[in-house]
């Protein structure tokens, strides 16, 4: 693959084109006509997403893009036998070969996290609109970035946070703004994944000739190919993306900003290490506590590898701690316990749930596109970029071992040289991110 610079010229130059001719978003176009969709990284979530997409009404995938050709030749088949009415799907080593596509309407970025904001901004740029995963930038430079893509080339982008389509998520949202709970002081949200393991620490090699792997590095640093960064695992390499910080964390900690209606905090300190396996790969702290500073509350992140036994018995949750009870909320329901010296007491309930919120978010995305009216998305890119800020936060403390401070009228960290370091992913092999 080439570097960005004459796509991104070529981006620039038709960008004023693509502004000033309709898109398919401002008409009825959709109203009873097929949408199509792309994949872009077909290997876990982009997966997911696209079984999730096919579900959906007159929605059909036509084209897969990855850079593992034989994960890109499994998935075809696959999609073949899944989507028995579509009779060819045209599959890719290179992404902007999908978005030349006029045909295309809608397209999944399910890459890693280093390739989030840049094939999102492009594929608005080309007209497209978005569902791109979690966590939605891999800084918070990119993350402004994509909601500026998002602004100038009208498109409807949802992150992929899927728990915000789920109804017992916000059932248990409702309770907390109820004011039953009394003064909330403290929020927790922890993640004690027992099942999460890095791999060995393995000698570099010589990649697969099946895998295009300078198109996988884009725009991270350039690195000999080594297994065990690579696949699943990159999620442990600060190169491609943040921990359990960034790939839970966004999720969980959602939930507690929602629920106390807050911003971005004050301030935000963090402890944390590879305690639990310090001989594999990762870079990444396998055990991590962070301290979030907001106005009339605190919240502690709390995450963990190699152990499922977390806070009340559960391996995930968000605990809002009030002066009548707390709020206990999880994947799988939600309940209520009392505090025993509470003079208002408060109803108990206790919710188990069944639901697909990948298929409930799907559905929402497309309702979304359908009807022009990006305001009904459960996940929007300033939703989505607002709690990746979070946790990118929490991921800096730790990585700068300092206590950190957040200028929200400046948008900025107030220590000049954690904002020059941290803010922004420096681009590397020629990439750049477009300016908007």
């Amino acid at each position: 693959m080439k570097p960005r610079r004459d796509f991104i010229k070529q981006m620039s130059l038709a960008s004023a084109a693509i502004i000033a001719t309709p898109s398919f978003a401002n008409t009825n176009f959709f109203a009873s006509d097929i949408i199509r969709v792309a994949t872009i990284g077909v290997n876990g979530m982009g997966w997911s997403n696209t079984m999730a997409a096919i579900k959906v009404k007159n929605v059909q995938v036509v084209a897969l893009c990855d850079i593992d050709g034989s994960v890109l030749t499994k998935r075809k088949q696959e999609l073949l036998v899944a989507q028995p009415n579509v009779k060819n799907v045209d599959t890719y080593g290179d992404y902007r070969k999908i978005l030349d596509r006029k045909d295309i309407d809608v397209v999944i970025v399910g890459t890693p996290d280093h390739w989030h904001a840049l094939q999102m901004i492009e594929a608005c740029a080309a007209g497209k609109h978005v569902y791109v995963e979690k966590p939605a930038g891999n800084s918070i430079g990119e993350c402004d970035a994509m909601i500026k893509a998002k602004n100038r080339y009208n498109s409807i982008v949802q992150v992929g946070q899927w728990q915000r389509s789920e109804q017992h998520f916000k059932d248990a949202l409702d309770f907390v703004h109820s004011g039953q709970l009394g003064n909330i002081r403290t929020t927790k949200v922890w993640c004690y994944q027992g099942w999460m393991r890095p791999q060995p620490v393995v000698a570099d090699s010589i990649p697969p000739d099946y895998i295009d792997y300078k198109s996988w590095l884009g725009p991270a640093p350039s690195r000999t190919f080594n297994t065990s960064r690579f696949h699943f695992h990159f999620r442990w390499f600060w190169d491609y993306a943040g921990g359990l910080m960034t790939d839970w964390g966004v999720h969980l900690l959602d939930y507690a900003i929602q629920g106390m209606k807050a911003s971005n905090p004050i301030s935000v300190s963090a402890l944390g290490g590879k305690f639990a396996y310090p001989e594999l790969a990762e870079e990444t702290p396998d055990t991590l506590t962070a301290l979030y500073e907001f106005d009339k509350f605190n919240l502690v992140w709390d995450s963990a590898m190699g152990i499922d036994n977390g806070s009340y018995n559960r391996n995930h949750g968000i605990a809002f701690i009030g002066n009548n009870g707390t709020l206990i909320l999880d994947r799988q329901g939600w309940e209520v316990i009392e505090e025993s010296q509470a003079k208002n007491k408060v109803v108990k309930p206790f919710a188990k749930v069944q639901d697909d919120g990948v298929d409930r978010h799907w559905e929402n995305f497309i309702a979304a596109i359908r009807n022009n009216n990006p305001s009904s998305l459960n996940c929007s890119i300033e939703d989505g970029a607002h709690i990746a800020t979070v946790a990118q936060m929490g991921n800096i403390a730790f990585r700068s071992g300092k206590k950190i401070s957040w200028d929200e009228q400046a948008k900025k960290f107030t220590d000049h040289a954690i904002h020059n370091e941290y803010y922004m992913k420096q681009y590397q092999n020629g990439y750049k991110l477009p300016t908007l």
